[in-house]
This record gives structure tokens, C-alpha cells and sequence, in this order.
């Protein structure tokens, strides 16, 4: 009776030390799978800038406590996704053609794909990104990056939607990729050259819509779209041709594409046309239409503009605007320099990021809940483990999204606006001397060898005394004050010399090629490819052909924003030869290459390279720093192809020279 006693009574206590044992080495092991994913980068950009660039880190500390929440915060959405999300995916995709029609599963892919975008950590980079962009430099850019942005968003949302609904079709019907890739990108690539030769808009537009086709491929989309597609997948698709598991990616990311360029075209007749003057592009009528009312205008013209600027706008308004707008005008300047701008705290920001992540999550998963237990009428198996996954998620994108703002946006910004050091002068704001109640007196003078004055001062600083330039317009008379920006560069030869240009592109291949093999996806993507091919195509092989196409794109891009060199002529090129080697490549090789570009756009290289571009255009003076992503995505799978073939080639002469008559065979007489 007592062994019977034993066997009924059922828990057996645990202490919080024994707990703590046994889930240690696990978290260990996750932590330490984030750490080596972003360790290698990010101590690239820091040895890069200490280093070669000779910079210091500005906000060292703030940086460094983003990254370490970046690292906690996607060890936390990686497990979440693992655990609830996934599981999830894949169990609807199991039992929804099961029991429902092709329209519900469809319009069920297009829901999915929708909400999954919103759920992107990127997403929020890239509506950041709005602040880089001058009004009337690129008007429809700005429109869509501001006013507009939670409509380009949803643009993008919906054409993820759009590509996941598709590629479920593939999996139901066998359908080759293919045709979508002659169909979408030979239009898009014409569509688009079109557009940015009859549109000055639009021609700032491409960089962008071509960035969102990678943005949209990150660390939610591609793991939950890839669940749904192998459950659907395992129960009607027809995997002849290696459609299953692959091609969804792609699609997912050419789509955006096409929704965003509709989107400007639906926008581009309601804006005014780029205008090198700002103050008569703020006098046309349209320019209304990009803020949300004439004082919100009026605070951007104070802000991004001078004194002469303002003056000769309110010179071509009539008298009763040009009171009211002069009143209003004088008063955003006292406000601008009276008044201290309150820092938002770090328990603030993580709250706002805790709310987001709420908001993304509950929008994917609780219609995904809702289809199981509604629309299907199925329990939730391991519920307990479900609910977990879900929470982990929205704590772990909630702390991620915090990290990206705190340290990886600031590091990305800021190696970006300081590496064009190497081949041209750069100003150093962060570094910037204001001197109060300044007396113009201690200004000397000082003679070159050739005969030129140069005035200069003396300022001391923790008892440290730095000598530096004087020059009368830094000086401000009226609050008696003197700021000095201090300048650096070309470090590496003259201005605009090549050498300094040269440094800034292998810095970029570099970082390319260390990014790409950090990427836990990729690691993955080489294992499944190097079963899938029956060890012809080696996983070290793959990792290495996406790496060096990955460099070489980074490279292009930023060689693109660097020169100022339209996005349409630097992957439009790209991808007309790749529709050539598809056509030669076979459909297994196709899905792999083309679905490899998912795997370069994780959750740490895509903010920070979106980052880096917008601080390198700032810099150079573009008008917009997008385009980087885009060449990043174009060029690995133009490697991957051009390797497959190589590979496929070797494979059909093993295959020939195994199956030759003996009497072909070099076999020695006896």
C-alpha cells in the first residue's frame, strides 16, 4: 500500500536553488547564442571608430546598456518565438486545410503576413528614419516617413500579406517560383527605372521601397511564415520542384516593393516637386498637405531653417498671412531658445516599448488564438508552453525595441556620420565648445608661413587648455555667447581622395561579410541546404557565397549614397542578370538563392545598417541615405545562383562519370 502511496502521490518539490541548476545551463546557452551573434559586429564598429577613425564614443555607457538589452531582449523573443508563435503557426497551417476552404486559408495567409509586419522590430527604425529627410528635398519621401507613416506600414503589411497568400498557393498547387521572379522583378525593375526617370519623387521613393522588401524579411516574418508554410506544406503541397519550405521569403520580400511604389503613386499628385530654395517650396500650396496644420509648418521652417531662409518666406505671403505667420515665427524662436526639452527616462522608454510590444504580439497571436479554437474548433496542445512563448515574446521585442533605440540606432547613427572622415572634412557636433558671456578681447591672431591671420582662442577645460579656431559668425551678440563645432578629416589623403574612399569600402565589405556569418539564420539556412542537396551543396560552401555577396552589397550601397548615385542604377543591373541566371539555375538552386537574401536582414543587421546609411547621407548632404539594405539583399542571391550553378554543373559530371559504359573508362590493359 505504501508503494501504491508513492506512485499516486503525483509532484516532487523543488527547491529555488535546484530550479535555478536546472534552467541555468538553457538560458546560458541562449544568452550566449545572442551574444555571438552581435559581439563581432558591434566590436568591429567600436574598434573601427576608436581606432581608424580616432573618434570617441559619444554616450559610451548609453550605448553599451542598449546593446546588453539588445542581447537580453532577443533571447527572450527568439525563445518566445520558438515557444509560442512557431508551434502556433505550424499548428494551423496543419489543421486549416484540414477543415476550411482554399479562400479561408488564403485570407488567413493575408492576415497573418499582415500582422507579422507590424510585429517587425525594424518596422520602428524605419519610421524613425523621418527625421533624416529634408521636407523639400524628397516631398513624397516625407510625406510617407511622417504624416503618412502608419499608412506605408500598412502598404508594407499588405504586401507581405499578398506574398504569403501566394506562397501558400505555391505550396497547395507545386507552382514554381519562377514565373513570380520573371513576372515581379522584370516589372518592377522597369516600373521602376520608369518612374524615377519621369519623377524627381519618386526617384527619392525607390531607395525606400526597395529597403522595405528587406525590412520586412526579419526575425518574425520569416520564422512564422515559414511554420505556416511547412504545416500547410505537410498536408497538400506538392514539394515536386522544391517548392516547399522555400520561395515564400522572396515573394515577402519583392511585394512591399510593389505596395509602397502604389502607395507613392497615390501620394505623389498631392505633394509639391523637389526645391532646392526652401523658402519658396514652403510658399506653394501642396506643402500644406505634408503637416498636419500651418502651425506644425511653421515649427519645422524654424527648426531646419535659418534666419534668411525664414525672412524670404514670409516675404512672399500677403500682408494679413505674413502677420500672423511673423507673430507665430518670433514665438517659436524664444520657445526654441528658452526652453529645455525634458529627456524621456529610461523607465519611460521601456514602458513605451512594453506597450508596442503588447500591441504587435496580441495583434498576431490573438488572432491566431482565435482561428484554433473558433474557426476550427481544436484545442490548444501545451497551452501552459504556449502562453510562455507569448509572453516571453512581447517582454523580450519590449526590451529588444529599447536596445535598438539606445544603442544600436545611436552606434549606427554614429559610425555613419563619422567615417566619411576618411576622404572629406566632418563636423564633430558631439564634441561641440559653447562658451557663455563670451569676451571677443581674448581673441589672437596668429600668422601662417604664407602670410595669412588666423584668429584663434585659448579655452580650458578641467584644467586642460585646447586651442581652437575663431571665426565671427559662431559668435552670437545678443546672448553673448561663442560655439565652436570642432572638424575632422580626410584622414586618409586629400579631400575626396581615393585612398580615404577605398577605406570606407572595405570598412564596408568587412562589415558585410562579419555580419552575415554572425547570423544565426544563416548557420541554419546552410545545414537544411546541405541536406536538401544531399551534401553536393556544402553548408560552409553556402555561408560563404551569402557572406561575400552580402559584403560586395554593402559595399555597392554604400558607394550608392556616397555619390549619390540612383538606386535604379545600382540594383537594376544586378537584376536583370540574375533573371538570366535563374533561367539557367534549376528550381531547387532558385529557392534556395533566392529565398538566401531573408537570412541577411536579422534583427541586428538591419538597424544598424539602416542606421549607418541615413548617418552617411546626412553627412554627404543626399537627400535621402536608403538603398543599402536593398544591394545588401540583391547580391547574395546573385553569388548563391552563380555558385549553384557551379555546384549543380559538378553534380551532373560525378552523375555521368558514374553511370559512363566501362568501355569509356580510362581502365589500364593486363
Amino acid at each position: 500500500m505504501a508503494q501504491r502511496g508513492q506512485q499516486t502521490t503525483g509532484k516532487v518539490k523543488v527547491t529555488f536553488s535546484q530550479a535555478l541548476g536546472m534552467v541555468g545551463p538553457y538560458v546560458r546557452d541562449r544568452v550566449l547564442e545572442q551574444v555571438k551573434a552581435v559581439w563581432l559586429i558591434i566590436t568591429y564598429l567600436l574598434l573601427f571608430q576608436t581606432f581608424v577613425l580616432g573618434i570617441a564614443i559619444y554616450d559610451a555607457s548609453v550605448i553599451a546598456i542598449g546593446i546588453a538589452l539588445v542581447v537580453v531582449g532577443l533571447t527572450f523573443f527568439m525563445e518566445g518565438l520558438v515557444l509560442g508563435l512557431m508551434p502556433l503557426g505550424e499548428i494551423v497551417g496543419v489543421k486549416l486545410p484540414q477543415k476550411q476552404s482554399v479562400p479561408v486559408m488564403l485570407l488567413f495567409a493575408l492576415g497573418l503576413g499582415f500582422l507579422a509586419t507590424l510585429a517587425e522590430p525594424a518596422i520602428g527604425v524605419l519610421q524613425a528614419a523621418g527625421s533624416s529627410v529634408k521636407a523639400w528635398e524628397a516631398p513624397l519621401l516625407y510625406l510617407l516617413l511622417n504624416k503618412a507613416s502608419d499608412v506605408l506600414v500598412k502598404s508594407v503589411g499588405a504586401g507581405v500579406g499578398i506574398a504569403v497568400m501566394f506562397g501558400m498557393m505555391r505550396f497547395k498547387y507545386g507552382w514554381s517560383l519562377k514565373p513570380f521572379i520573371y513576372v515581379l522583378v522584370g516589372s518592377l525593375t522597369a516600373v521602376t527605372a520608369a518612374a524615377c526617370f519621369l519623377s524627381e519623387n519618386f526617384l527619392h521613393l525607390a531607395g525606400l521601397a526597395w529597403d522595405c522588401g528587406a525590412v520586412t524579411t526579419g526575425p518574425v516574418t520569416v520564422p512564422l511564415v515559414l511554420a505556416l508554410g511547412i504545416g500547410i506544406s505537410r498536408m497538400i503541397g506538392d514539394s515536386d520542384g522544391g517548392a516547399s519550405g522555400f520561395g515564400v521569403v522572396t515573394l515577402a520580400s519583392l511585394f512591399p516593393i510593389i505596395t509602397v511604389l502604389l502607395l507613392g503613386s497615390y501620394y505623389v499628385g498631392q505633394v509639391p516637386d523637389p526645391d532646392s530654395q526652401p523658402a519658396r517650396f514652403f510658399a506653394h500650396e501642396k506643402t500644406s498637405y505634408l503637416f498636419e496644420s500651418e502651425s506644425e509648418k511653421l515649427a519645422y521652417l524654424v527648426a531646419n531653417t535659418d534666419q534668411e531662409t525664414q525672412a524670404a518666406y514670409l516675404a512672399v505671403l500677403s500682408s494679413q498671412r505674413r502677420s500672423a505667420a511673423e507673430a507665430e515665427i518670433k514665438d517659436l524662436r524664444q520657445r526654441a531658445a528658452g526652453d529645455s526639452v525634458d529627456a524621456e527616462g529610461m523607465g519611460q522608454i521601456l514602458l513605451r516599448n512594453l506597450k508596442m510590444g503588447v500591441q504587435a504580439i496580441g495583434l498576431l497571436g490573438v488572432p491566431m488564438l482565435l482561428v484554433l479554437w473558433i474557426l476550427l474548433r481544436e484545442r490548444l496542445p501545451r497551452a501552459d508552453e504556449t502562453f510562455l512563448g507569448l509572453g516571453f515574446a512581447i517582454i523580450g521585442m519590449g526590451i529588444f525595441s529599447v536596445g535598438i533605440e539606445l544603442g544600436l540606432t545611436k552606434l549606427g547613427d554614429q559610425i555613419g556620420s563619422k567615417i566619411p572622415a576618411a576622404y572629406k572634412s566632418v563636423q564633430l557636433p558631439d564634441e561641440k565648445t559653447s562658451i557663455a558671456d563670451f569676451d571677443p578681447s581674448v581673441v589672437q591672431t596668429a600668422i601662417t608661413p604664407s602670410g595669412e591671420k588666423r584668429e584663434f582662442l585659448t579655452v580650458s577645460k578641467d584644467e586642460v587648455y585646447k586651442t581652437i579656431p575663431y571665426a565671427a559668425d559662431d559668435y552670437d551678440p545678443a546672448d553673448g555667447r561663442y560655439q565652436y563645432i570642432p572638424t575632422l578629416g580626410p584622414l586618409y589623403g586629400g579631400e575626396g581622395g581615393l585612398g580615404g574612399i577605398l577605406v570606407v569600402l572595405i570598412f564596408a565589405f568587412i562589415l558585410g561579410y562579419g555580419a552575415t556569418m554572425a547570423e544565426p539564420a544563416l548557420n541554419a539556412l546552410g545545414a537544411t541546404v546541405e541536406e536538401l542537396t544531399v551534401g553536393t551543396f556544402k553548408k560552409s560552401l553556402l555561408m560563404q557565397a551569402v557572406a561575400i555577396g552580402v559584403a560586395f552589397g554593402i559595399a555597392f550601397g554604400v558607394a550608392k549614397i556616397m555619390f549619390d548615385i540612383p538606386l535604379i542604377m545600382m540594383c537594376g543591373p544586378p537584376y536583370v542578370l540574375l533573371l538570366f541566371v535563374t533561367r539557367l539555375s534549376t528550381e531547387e538552386f532558385v529557392n534556395i538563392g533566392w529565398d538566401s537574401a531573408g537570412v541577411t536582414t536579422g534583427p541586428i543587421t538591419v538597424p544598424l545598417v539602416l542606421a549607418m546609411g541615413l548617418g552617411i547621407g546626412g553627412e554627404v548632404g543626399v537627400v535621402e541615405g536608403f538603398g543599402i539594405l536593398s544591394m545588401a539583399s540583391v547580391c547574395p542571391i546573385l553569388s548563391v545562383l552563380c555558385v549553384g550553378l557551379v555546384v549543380n554543373s559538378r553534380r551532373k559530371k560525378t552523375l555521368q562519370a558514374g553511370q559512363a559504359p566501362a568501355a569509356q573508362l580510362d581502365i589500364p590493359k593486363t
